[in-house]
C-alpha cells in the first residue's frame, strides 16, 4: 500500500475540497508513492508523536490538525513546528492531515460527536454554500441508461439520503457536421434531426472533472453537447456543525454531567442555564463560536463546542446554553474515524493510536 492510496480514501470520504481557505489538509510531509509500513493516528503532530511513530516503525502519521498552517521560510529548529518537521523528514516519516475537510464531512467530526451523545434526526448546522453544480446533456434514447449509470458511478446524482437522482425529458436535437466529422447519426454536411433525451443530474463541484470525463467517455457522440450550471442550493450533506435530538429529554444539569463524562473534560464552561428541558442540541468540534447565532436559530437548547471567549458567552442572550468542553476534548474522537476508514479499506494493515496526549491545556 502506498501513501497515495490512503490519500485517495480520505479524499473520497472527506474531500479536501471541503476544507476552509485558511486550512492545510492533505499530505504535508512525504511523497505519495512511498510504501506505507505502519500508520500512527493522532490529533496533533509533535516531536513526541514523531518519536512514537519512529519507535513503532510507522512511516505515516495521520493527524487532524495540520502540522504546518502558514508558510515556513526556514527550517532551523527555532520553534516546535520547525523541530517537528525536521524530525519527521530526518526519520522519513510522512504526515497527512484531515482537518476542516473532516469537520465538514457528513460522517465526520460532528457526526461522531452526535453519535457519542446519542442524538438522532441529524442535520448540518451550517451547510456548505456554492458547492453544487447541475449537468445537463442530450443523448439518444437508447444510450441514455448507460450514460446515466456512468454519471452516477462518477459521483453525480446524490441528494441527501437518495442517490441515482436525475431527470429526463424527450426532445429533438439538430446538428450538422462539416467535412471532417464522422457523425454518430446522419450524414456529414447535412442538417440532421435526432430524437434525444435531455438528461439532468446534480453533483458536488469537486467531482466536476470525473463527472465530465464519464460523460465524454460514455456518450456516443464525438462532440458532446452539455451545460454545467452553478447552483445556489445548500449542500445538505456537507457543512460545519450539526444538530440532533436526544431520544429522551434531559434536564440541563444532567446533560452537563453527560458532557463532562463523555469528553473527559477538566471542566465545562457554560453560559447561564435556562431551566428548560434539553431536547435539541447543536455541536461543533473545535472552535465553533462563529456558529452561535445559527445554533440559536436552529432551535437548539444547547450548543456544544470549544474555544468560547468571555464576551462570546453573552451572545447566548438567554436563548441557548453555550457549553465549552475544550477544543481538544471536542475533537478527540476524530482518530476513531481515521481508524475505521483505513481498516474498512485495508483490513489487515497495522494501525496504532498515539498514546501521546497532545492537549496543550491542563486543569488543576
Amino acid at each position: 500500500m502506498k501513501i497515495r492510496e490512503i490519500i485517495s480514501i480520505f479524499d473520497t470520504f472527506a474531500p479536501f475540497a471541503y476544507q476552509e481557505s485558511y486550512d492545510n489538509s492533505g499530505l504535508i510531509i512525504g511523497m505519495p508513492e512511498t510504501e506505507v509500513r505502519g500508520i500512527l493516528l493522532s490529533i496533533d503532530v509533535t516531536e513526541e508523536v514523531v518519536e512514537e511513530a519512529r519507535k513503532h516503525n510507522c512511516n505515516l502519521i495521520v493527524c487532524h490538525h495540520p502540522l504546518i498552517f502558514g508558510g515556513l521560510k526556514k527550517l532551523t529548529g527555532s520553534n516546535h513546528v520547525e523541530r517537528t518537521v525536521l524530525k519527521a523528514i530526518q526519520n522519513d516519516i510522512a504526515v497527512l492531515a484531515s482537518h476542516t475537510s473532516m469537520d465538514a464531512a457528513w460522517q465526520g467530526v460532528n457526526e461522531r460527536i452526535c453519535r457519542k451523545l446519542g442524538l438522532v434526526n441529524l442535520e448540518m448546522l451550517s451547510p456548505l454554500e456554492g458547492k453544487l453544480r447541475k449537468l445537463v446533456t442530450f443523448v439518444p434514447e437508447e444510450h441514455a441508461e448507460n450514460l446515466r449509470m456512468a454519471l452516477f458511478s462518477a459521483g453525480a446524482g446524490q441528494i441527501g439520503d437518495y442517490d441515482s437522482c436525475s431527470y429526463t425529458a424527450k426532445g429533438l436535437g439538430s446538428f450538422r457536421g462539416n467535412e471532417l466529422t464522422n457523425p454518430f447519426a446522419g450524414e456529414r454536411e447535412t442538417l440532421h434531426f435526432e430524437p434525444e433525451i435531455r438528461l439532468e443530474t446534480i453533483f458536488p463541484m469537486h467531482l466536476q472533472h470525473q463527472v465530465v470525463n464519464a460523460l465524454k467517455t460514455s456518450h456516443p457522440y464525438e462532440e458532446v453537447a452539455y451545460d454545467i450550471y452553478s447552483l445556489e442550493n445548500s449542500f445538505e450533506r456537507a457543512g460545519i456543525g450539526m444538530t440532533g435530538e436526544l431520544k429522551n429529554p434531559m434536564n440541563e444539569e444532567e446533560f452537563l454531567r453527560v458532557l463532562k463524562t463523555l469528553f473527559q473534560a477538566g471542566c465545562i464552561r457554560h453560559s447561564p442555564l435556562l431551566k428548560k428541558p434539553v431536547k435539541k442540541v447543536a455541536v461543533c468540534g473545535g472552535s465553533g463560536s462563529f456558529l452561535i447565532k445559527k445554533a440559536i436559530a436552529s432551535g437548539a437548547q444547547f450548543f456544544v463546542t470549544g474555544d468560547i471567549r468571555y464576551h462570546q458567552f453573552f451572545e447566548a442572550e438567554g436563548r441557548i446554553v453555550i457549553a465549552d468542553t475544550g477544543h481538544y476534548e471536542s475533537e478527540q474522537f476524530t482518530t476513531e474515524i481515521f481508524h475505521e476508514l483505513i481498516l474498512k479499506n485495508f483490513p489487515n494493515f497495522a494501525i496504532r493510536f498515539s498514546k501521546v496526549n497532545t492537549n496543550p491545556i491542563k486543569y488543576v
